[in-house]
């Protein structure tokens, strides 16, 4: 504890402030992935979800799957080609299901095709994309839903 007294007694005004700033932002969607691009479920908490759009009816809330943000040779990827990648992907982390989804037994004689924690496969085209701080969530139909996966780094992405 000394030692991060200690530390921060070395910064400048201009750090001290930063740090200050990142300790009470606000949770963004940039909070819950690593470098890999990997989703890290722990920090998918409800202070995240609070500020989510919920589905309604019979949709599904996804967050498509963004990809790494370094190469596994060490090397930064553009902000700009992430976006890229995460337009294009269509890939993605159930986050909600809506009250009706998957309640038409003759639709769905198998029960849901899938949950909130799967990842699964739609169509590119498929819901509506709305942006938020740090990204985008989908928000698409129950039966858009096309196949579950159990690694987005199963499906190879082509931009």
């Amino acid at each position: 504890m000394e030692a991060v007294e200690e530390k921060q007694d070395n910064l400048t005004a201009l750090e001290r402030k930063w740090l200050e700033q990142q300790q009470n932002k606000a949770p963004t969607i940039d909070d819950v992935f690593n470098d890999e691009g990997k989703l890290d479920e722990g920090k998918l908490n409800e202070s995240v979800r609070d500020h989510l759009p919920r589905p309604t009816g019979w949709r599904i809330s996804l967050l498509p799957y963004r990809g790494a943000r370094v190469t596994k040779g060490g090397i930064a990827i553009a902000e700009e080609t992430q976006k890229k990648t995460q337009l294009a992907t269509t890939c993605a982390y159930v986050l909600e299901v809506g009250p009706l989804a998957y309640c038409d037994e003759s639709k769905f004689p198998d029960g849901p095709w899938c949950k909130p924690g799967d990842w699964i496969v739609f169509g590119r085209y498929a819901g509506s994309r709305i942006p938020i701080e740090g990204g985008e969530i989908r928000i698409i139909n129950d039966d858009e839903v096309l196949a579950t996966i159990a690694d987005p780094e199963d499906v190879i992405h082509l931009l």
